[in-house]
């Protein structure tokens, strides 16, 4: 398993207490989603949907990589940032 930093956007504060950097292990994107929602239930869900897919508004980044498959693997420490759309005129 490899270590993995998650910086969660203030919209998901409340779900954290207002933590905003998380250290979790995990092999995939779906299994960093799994263990904030150990720690944070409700939170996992806000960035994922039934389908298990990520939501259209939020973009999930492994390091610099915009990812949208849960299945991506991570094999070595890594950060993760959650994101927002933000929309408007």
């Amino acid at each position: 398993m490899a270590a993995v930093r998650v910086r969660v956007p203030s919209l998901l504060f409340s779900y954290t207490n207002g933590v905003k950097l998380v250290e979790v292990e995990a092999n995939t994107l779906g299994e960093v989603m799994a263990a904030l929602e150990r720690k944070f239930p409700g939170l996992a869900f806000r960035v994922i949907d039934e389908q298990h897919q990520i939501r259209p508004h939020m973009n999930v980044f492994l390091g610099e990589e915009n990812v949208r498959d849960l299945d991506t693997p991570i094999t070595t420490p890594i950060e993760v940032f959650i994101v927002g759309a933000l929309s408007g005129g």
